[in-house]
């Protein structure tokens, strides 16, 4: 488990913050009342981050945040100083974040602020301008928010960059660059990623108001003027990847089952179209198979609607477990499900439909008085042998239900 150090003399209050944080987000906290305590601790183990005081009684101005710095960790600084060119001072430092101390709502913030940067680390920024100097302190103040971040130094690069690395959530781009500037690149993007897929950011030295709207029509999630302060930088990209995290919650919900969290029926469609599309172009075979656990009803009267949605959760991840991560497996109702195996023929098709139905039938559901539900699986499939998804889909049902016919635990395929 990671951990984070206070170093903070106020007892009461380090007790309170350390609390919070080991309660809500599931770190180990240790605590400092003062530097000399801090720098045992700071001896001792690795901290996601140290949230430090910068009056302390053996540190009183503020020699505790240089100290934890010049070590190589991560800093927060509290401080009930509310002075303006003081807290711009300390700001200049390679903190995170300068935090008042005072009152509930600034621990509210303490706890928002690490769970943001502890959900920063799955994010991969892309920094595109070309100024090194430039690059060197985006890519430093992102690194220090817990971003992943590439650069490059125009925009070109920047779309070779984004082919080779599909998982860039964000893209900061300035805005005067050579061969390609940060308008045009911000338009190549946006013809092949939507909003709700990759954000951008565009950063400029001009003042020109119709640069902004500009960049906005085309495609830009926010405009940041150069010579911006620390702060206004980290809130405008901390908001623009939480408003993207929000979207991608919103989209996953749509697309998938609320039971098994398998993809459902209405995006399975729409992602085979595209598949078949490709397999038209390419002459790649592929299989569709119906999938049903057998006797459901029974199961759901005899052991009731709880153990019954087990044994469905549990036939999905038999099914996910056992075929290749690039297989498209779908739940279409309570008790049925569709996959498409990519880039088979039918014998190799059959031996992985085959194991399916043993596993299933390996597979069993422990419930009170040491009952356990077993279940099976029945299979009907057909190739790729229409000229339309629907076809194909139509067969392996009339498969499916050949194989139901025939009693069930059963693969049957055209």
């Amino acid at each position: 488990m990671e951990r984070i150090l206070i170093i903070e003399d106020n007892k009461t209050l380090a007790k309170l913050i350390a609390k919070k944080i080991s309660t809500e987000l599931n770190f180990e906290v240790d605590v400092a009342f003062n530097l000399s305590e801090a720098k045992l601790f700071l001896k001792m183990y690795k901290y996601f981050i140290v949230l430090v005081d910068l009056n302390l009684p053996d540190a009183p101005n503020g020699e505790s945040v240089d100290y934890v710095l010049k070590k190589g960790f991560r800093v927060i600084v509290l401080s009930g100083n509310i002075d303006k060119e003081f807290r711009k001072k300390v700001l200049k430092k390679s903190i995170i974040d300068y935090i008042n101390k005072s009152g509930v709502n600034d621990i509210h913030y303490i706890i928002s602020t690490i769970s943001r940067l502890k959900k920063n680390q799955n994010h991969n920024i892309l920094v595109v301008d070309d100024s090194m100097l430039y690059r060197k302190y985006i890519k430093e103040m992102l690194e220090n928010l817990f971003y992943n971040v590439i650069t490059v130094a125009h925009g070109e690069e920047a779309l070779g960059m984004l082919s080779s690395n599909p998982d860039i959530s964000l893209v900061l781009t300035d805005y005067n660059m050579p061969v390609m500037d940060g308008l045009e690149l911000t338009s190549e993007i946006r013809k092949k990623y939507n909003k709700n897929e990759l954000s951008i950011i565009a950063i400029s030295s001009t003042e020109k108001e119709e640069i902004t709207a500009l960049f906005l029509k085309n495609g830009a999630n926010d405009y940041i003027r150069k010579e911006f302060s620390k702060e206004e930088f980290s809130c405008r990209v901390n908001n623009t990847i939480e408003a993207l995290e929000n979207i991608q919650i919103i989209t996953n919900h749509s697309n998938r089952d609320y039971l098994t969290g398998l993809y459902n029926r209405r995006y399975f469609v729409r992602t085979i179209k595209g598949y078949m599309k490709h397999t038209q172009e390419s002459s790649e075979s592929f299989a569709i198979a119906m999938i049903a656990i057998d006797n459901q009803n029974s199961i759901n009267e005899t052991y009731g609607k709880d153990n019954s949605n087990r044994v469905i959760v549990d036939a999905s991840e038999v099914l996910r477990s056992n075929i290749n991560h690039h297989d498209i497996l779908a739940s279409f109702s309570e008790d049925e499900f569709c996959v498409v195996l990519k880039n088979v023929n039918k014998e190799s098709a059959l031996d992985v439909l085959q194991k399916l139905v043993e596993e299933a039938g390996n597979s069993s559901i422990s419930i009170d008085n040491n009952i356990v539900i077993k279940y099976t699986i029945s299979i009907g499939a057909s190739m790729n042998n229409y000229d339309t998804f629907d076809e194909i889909l139509e067969e392996a049902d009339m498969m499916l239900y050949n194989a139901k016919q025939k009693g069930t635990t059963q693969v049957i395929f055209n």
